[in-house]
């Protein structure tokens, strides 16, 4: 079963990461990228995961998992490679309708996290449902290298024009106008 594509707002969603090794640093670092309201739970951790907890100035507690240590957040991702604590965790989370996602576990997950590109604004996911990882990460790789390295600066021109100018047609009718003019002379390079 495919895995249904939403992006989503993580103003005030408070995230908890248990673990603090290789695959708990890079979801952190990947969380990142989005919010700094990520809390980490783990007896030990990556000199990475510290310098990252340092640096953004994020919450950290240290210890091994209790029930109840997901109380109050809004998502748990779970980077350990005990089976049981991942299972102890998302049987929890689904009680207490929190979000979970276990690293290498589907069975123990509410959501996947997608290969993506972010530049500025721009956000684009690729995921293959969990079939290849490698193919989504090599199609990613594709796609970074035929975007346009004047997105960003595009994209945040759009935004102010939309802001300034009314709902309705003429708006919608003069963006999409841009839009297409933008590609249309990305393509002729």
């Amino acid at each position: 079963m495919s895995y249904f594509p939403a992006f989503i707002k993580l103003k005030n969603v408070k995230v908890l990461i248990v673990g603090g090794g290789k695959i708990a640093t890079e979801k952190l670092q990947r969380m990142l990228d989005f919010t700094k309201e990520v809390s980490v739970l783990a007896p030990d951790l990556s000199s990475l995961m510290q310098k990252l907890i340092t640096e953004n100035s994020l919450d950290y507690m240290n210890k091994i998992y209790h029930k109840g240590d997901i109380d109050g957040f809004g998502i748990v991702i779970v980077a350990v490679d005990d089976i049981k604590v991942q299972e102890q965790v998302y049987n929890e989370s689904r009680e207490k309708g929190i979000l979970c996602n276990s690293v290498d576990s589907v069975n123990y997950c509410d959501f996947i996290f997608p290969s993506y590109i972010k530049n500025g604004d721009l956000t684009i996911a690729v995921s293959t449902s969990g079939a290849s990882p490698a193919v989504a990460k090599q199609l990613r790789i594709f796609l970074e290298n035929i975007i346009p390295s004047s997105i960003s600066q595009f994209l945040f021109e759009m935004k102010n024009l939309r802001k300034s100018m009314p709902k309705g047609k003429e708006r919608m009718v003069l963006l999409e106008k841009k839009a297409k003019d933008y590609f249309q002379n990305i393509k002729k390079l």
